[in-house]
Protein backbone atom coordinates (compact mmCIF):
# COMPACT_ATOMS: atom_id res chain seq x y z
CA UNK A 1 0.00 0.00 0.00
CA UNK A 2 1.37 3.39 -0.98
CA UNK A 3 1.47 6.02 1.74
CA UNK A 4 1.40 9.78 2.20
CA UNK A 5 4.36 11.13 4.19
CA UNK A 6 3.98 14.47 5.95
CA UNK A 7 7.63 15.38 6.28
CA UNK A 8 8.70 18.10 8.67
CA UNK A 9 10.83 20.29 6.42
CA UNK A 10 12.16 22.85 8.89
CA UNK A 11 11.83 26.53 8.10
CA UNK A 12 12.67 25.77 4.47
CA UNK A 13 16.41 25.13 4.44
CA UNK A 14 16.92 21.68 2.84
CA UNK A 15 19.98 21.15 5.05
CA UNK A 16 17.62 21.00 8.04
CA UNK A 17 15.75 18.02 6.60
CA UNK A 18 16.24 14.94 8.80
CA UNK A 19 17.90 11.82 7.43
CA UNK A 20 14.60 9.96 7.69
CA UNK A 21 12.77 12.75 5.91
CA UNK A 22 15.34 12.86 3.10
CA UNK A 23 15.18 9.09 2.64
CA UNK A 24 11.39 9.01 2.42
CA UNK A 25 11.28 12.05 0.15
CA UNK A 26 13.66 10.32 -2.26
CA UNK A 27 11.23 7.41 -2.58
CA UNK A 28 8.16 9.54 -3.32
CA UNK A 29 7.07 10.07 -6.91
CA UNK A 30 4.88 13.09 -6.13
CA UNK A 31 5.40 15.94 -3.67
CA UNK A 32 3.15 18.72 -2.43
CA UNK A 33 5.43 21.64 -1.59
CA UNK A 34 4.11 24.94 -0.20
CA UNK A 35 5.71 28.05 -1.66
CA UNK A 36 8.68 28.68 -1.51
CA UNK A 37 9.65 25.05 -0.79
CA UNK A 38 9.28 24.09 -4.43
CA UNK A 39 12.23 26.44 -4.99
CA UNK A 40 14.40 25.83 -1.93
CA UNK A 41 14.06 22.04 -2.23
CA UNK A 42 14.36 22.03 -6.02
CA UNK A 43 17.48 19.83 -6.06
CA UNK A 44 15.63 17.13 -4.11
CA UNK A 45 12.48 17.38 -6.23
CA UNK A 46 14.03 16.88 -9.65
CA UNK A 47 12.08 14.33 -11.69
CA UNK A 48 9.10 14.28 -9.32
CA UNK A 49 5.58 15.57 -9.81
CA UNK A 50 5.47 18.75 -7.72
CA UNK A 51 2.26 20.58 -6.84
CA UNK A 52 1.25 23.40 -4.49
CA UNK A 53 -1.23 22.06 -1.91
CA UNK A 54 -2.97 25.39 -1.35
CA UNK A 55 -4.05 25.50 -5.01
CA UNK A 56 -6.79 22.93 -4.15
CA UNK A 57 -9.94 22.92 -2.10
CA UNK A 58 -9.93 20.16 0.50
CA UNK A 59 -11.93 17.49 -1.36
CA UNK A 60 -10.11 18.32 -4.60
CA UNK A 61 -6.84 17.77 -2.78
CA UNK A 62 -7.97 14.43 -1.38
CA UNK A 63 -9.05 13.35 -4.86
CA UNK A 64 -5.70 14.37 -6.32
CA UNK A 65 -3.83 12.51 -3.57
CA UNK A 66 -5.87 9.42 -4.40
CA UNK A 67 -4.85 9.65 -8.05
CA UNK A 68 -1.18 9.98 -7.13
CA UNK A 69 -1.31 7.14 -4.59
CA UNK A 70 -2.36 4.79 -7.36
CA UNK A 71 1.15 4.99 -8.80
CA UNK A 72 3.43 5.61 -5.82
CA UNK A 73 4.11 7.21 -2.45
CA UNK A 74 3.27 10.88 -1.94
CA UNK A 75 5.03 13.45 0.25
CA UNK A 76 4.00 16.74 1.77
CA UNK A 77 6.78 19.10 2.80
CA UNK A 78 5.45 20.52 6.05
CA UNK A 79 6.77 23.90 7.21
CA UNK A 80 8.58 23.30 10.50
CA UNK A 81 6.63 20.23 11.54
CA UNK A 82 3.03 19.27 12.24
CA UNK A 83 3.17 20.45 15.85
CA UNK A 84 2.08 24.10 15.82
CA UNK A 85 -0.57 25.86 13.72
CA UNK A 86 -0.37 23.31 10.92
CA UNK A 87 -3.09 23.32 8.23
CA UNK A 88 -2.41 19.67 7.43
CA UNK A 89 -4.12 18.00 10.41
CA UNK A 90 -7.39 17.53 8.53
CA UNK A 91 -5.54 15.68 5.77
CA UNK A 92 -3.75 13.43 8.25
CA UNK A 93 -7.07 12.60 9.88
CA UNK A 94 -8.83 11.98 6.56
CA UNK A 95 -6.07 9.68 5.28
CA UNK A 96 -5.95 7.60 8.45
CA UNK A 97 -3.54 4.66 8.25
CA UNK A 98 -2.27 5.81 4.87
CA UNK A 99 -0.72 8.89 6.48
CA UNK A 100 2.63 8.93 8.27
CA UNK A 101 4.04 12.00 10.02
CA UNK A 102 7.80 12.46 10.03
CA UNK A 103 9.09 14.92 12.65
CA UNK A 104 11.22 17.83 11.52
CA UNK A 105 13.16 20.77 12.85
CA UNK A 106 10.55 23.21 14.09
CA UNK A 107 10.95 26.90 13.41
CA UNK A 108 11.21 27.58 17.14
CA UNK A 109 14.20 25.21 17.34
CA UNK A 110 15.81 26.80 14.30
CA UNK A 111 15.33 30.29 15.76
CA UNK A 112 16.88 29.28 19.08
CA UNK A 113 19.89 27.83 17.25
CA UNK A 114 20.24 30.85 14.96
CA UNK A 115 20.19 33.21 17.96
CA UNK A 116 22.38 30.86 20.04
CA UNK A 117 20.00 31.31 22.96
CA UNK A 118 18.27 28.91 25.36
CA UNK A 119 14.66 30.02 25.51
CA UNK A 120 13.86 28.55 28.95
CA UNK A 121 16.83 29.60 31.07
CA UNK A 122 17.09 29.02 34.85
CA UNK A 123 17.27 32.27 36.76
CA UNK A 124 16.14 34.30 33.74
CA UNK A 125 13.11 32.75 32.04
CA UNK A 126 11.11 30.04 33.74
CA UNK A 127 8.86 29.12 30.81
CA UNK A 128 8.64 29.47 27.06
CA UNK A 129 5.22 29.84 25.44
CA UNK A 130 4.35 29.40 21.77
CA UNK A 131 1.27 31.36 20.78
CA UNK A 132 -0.45 33.40 18.08
CA UNK A 133 -2.54 36.57 18.42
CA UNK A 134 -4.88 35.04 15.83
CA UNK A 135 -6.07 32.45 18.36
CA UNK A 136 -5.66 34.29 21.67
CA UNK A 137 -8.92 35.38 23.20
CA UNK A 138 -10.92 32.66 21.41
CA UNK A 139 -13.56 31.46 23.82
CA UNK A 140 -14.62 32.57 27.27
CA UNK A 141 -11.77 32.72 29.74
CA UNK A 142 -9.06 32.40 27.09
CA UNK A 143 -5.87 34.30 28.01
CA UNK A 144 -4.86 37.51 26.28
CA UNK A 145 -1.42 38.37 24.96
CA UNK A 146 -0.92 40.80 27.86
CA UNK A 147 -1.60 37.98 30.33
CA UNK A 148 0.98 35.70 28.72
CA UNK A 149 3.64 38.40 28.39
CA UNK A 150 4.92 38.33 31.96
CA UNK A 151 8.41 38.80 33.38
CA UNK A 152 10.30 35.50 33.22
CA UNK A 153 8.42 34.33 30.10
CA UNK A 154 9.87 33.84 26.63
CA UNK A 155 7.16 34.26 24.00
CA UNK A 156 7.40 32.80 20.50
CA UNK A 157 4.71 34.45 18.42
CA UNK A 158 3.60 32.81 15.16
CA UNK A 159 1.32 34.31 12.54
CA UNK A 160 1.13 37.75 14.09
CA UNK A 161 -1.82 39.74 12.73
CA UNK A 162 -1.30 42.94 14.72
CA UNK A 163 0.54 46.05 13.52
CA UNK A 164 3.97 46.01 15.11
CA UNK A 165 3.23 49.13 17.16
CA UNK A 166 0.11 47.49 18.62
CA UNK A 167 1.92 44.21 19.24
CA UNK A 168 4.65 46.09 21.11
CA UNK A 169 2.08 48.02 23.15
CA UNK A 170 0.39 44.83 24.31
CA UNK A 171 3.72 43.20 25.10
CA UNK A 172 4.82 46.21 27.16
CA UNK A 173 1.52 46.08 29.09
CA UNK A 174 2.28 42.47 29.98
CA UNK A 175 6.00 42.65 30.66
CA UNK A 176 5.67 45.95 32.45
CA UNK A 177 8.73 47.41 30.78
CA UNK A 178 11.38 47.19 28.12
CA UNK A 179 12.56 43.69 27.15
CA UNK A 180 14.48 42.30 24.14
CA UNK A 181 12.62 41.31 20.97
CA UNK A 182 13.67 39.68 17.68
CA UNK A 183 11.81 39.50 14.38
CA UNK A 184 13.05 36.36 12.62
CA UNK A 185 11.97 36.92 9.02
CA UNK A 186 12.20 34.12 6.42
CA UNK A 187 14.32 32.05 8.78
CA UNK A 188 16.31 29.47 6.80
CA UNK A 189 15.14 30.90 3.47
CA UNK A 190 16.68 33.28 0.93
CA UNK A 191 16.25 36.82 2.23
CA UNK A 192 16.57 35.82 5.89
CA UNK A 193 16.68 38.76 8.30
CA UNK A 194 17.05 38.98 12.06
CA UNK A 195 15.89 42.35 13.37
CA UNK A 196 17.05 42.61 16.98
CA UNK A 197 15.95 45.30 19.37
CA UNK A 198 13.88 46.05 22.43
CA UNK A 199 10.25 46.96 22.92
CA UNK A 200 11.41 50.58 23.02
CA UNK A 201 13.17 50.67 19.65
CA UNK A 202 12.03 47.74 17.47
CA UNK A 203 9.36 49.75 15.62
CA UNK A 204 11.95 52.30 14.55
CA UNK A 205 14.39 49.60 13.52
CA UNK A 206 11.95 48.14 10.98
CA UNK A 207 11.81 51.44 9.09
CA UNK A 208 8.08 51.05 8.57
CA UNK A 209 8.44 47.79 6.61
CA UNK A 210 5.43 45.46 6.80
CA UNK A 211 7.05 42.26 8.06
CA UNK A 212 3.65 40.65 8.71
CA UNK A 213 1.97 41.14 5.31
CA UNK A 214 -0.81 43.10 6.96
CA UNK A 215 -1.08 45.39 3.94
CA UNK A 216 -0.63 42.65 1.34
CA UNK A 217 -3.62 41.91 -0.93
CA UNK A 218 -2.85 38.16 -0.73
CA UNK A 219 -3.32 38.16 3.08
CA UNK A 220 -0.96 35.18 3.34
CA UNK A 221 0.64 34.76 6.76
CA UNK A 222 4.11 36.29 6.72
CA UNK A 223 7.15 34.14 7.34
CA UNK A 224 8.11 36.15 10.42
CA UNK A 225 8.48 34.60 13.87
CA UNK A 226 8.58 37.00 16.83
CA UNK A 227 10.64 36.12 19.90
CA UNK A 228 10.49 38.26 23.02
CA UNK A 229 11.81 37.93 26.56
CA UNK A 230 14.72 38.55 28.87
CA UNK A 231 16.64 35.43 27.82
CA UNK A 232 17.39 36.95 24.40
CA UNK A 233 19.94 39.29 25.99
CA UNK A 234 21.01 37.16 28.97
CA UNK A 235 24.48 35.68 29.50
CA UNK A 236 25.32 32.79 31.80
CA UNK A 237 28.51 32.06 33.73
CA UNK A 238 29.83 28.69 34.89
CA UNK A 239 28.13 28.70 38.31
CA UNK A 240 25.00 27.07 36.86
CA UNK A 241 27.12 24.28 35.38
CA UNK A 242 29.20 23.67 38.53
CA UNK A 243 26.13 23.55 40.78
CA UNK A 244 24.65 20.78 38.67
CA UNK A 245 27.99 19.01 38.44
CA UNK A 246 28.17 18.89 42.25
CA UNK A 247 24.54 18.22 43.14
CA UNK A 248 23.08 16.38 40.14
CA UNK A 249 25.63 14.95 37.73
CA UNK A 250 28.38 13.81 40.12
CA UNK A 251 28.32 10.08 40.78
CA UNK A 252 27.65 9.27 44.41
CA UNK A 253 29.36 6.60 46.46
CA UNK A 254 26.36 4.68 47.70
CA UNK A 255 28.57 2.69 50.07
Amino acid sequence: MHRVYFIGAGPGDPELLTLQGARLLTGCRAVFAPTPYEVTFASLLDGKTVEIPFAFYFQELLDRIGELLAVGDVAFLVPGDLTFYSPFQALVDALGDRAAVIPGVGTANAASARLKKTLDLPGVCNRAIITSPRTLGDGEGAPTLQELAAPGVTLLIYMNNLPLSELVRQLRDGYGGNVPIVLAHRLGLPGEELIRGTLDDIVGKTGGRDYFNLDSPTRRPALTLVLVGETLAATVDGAWWDFRRKHIWEERDEG
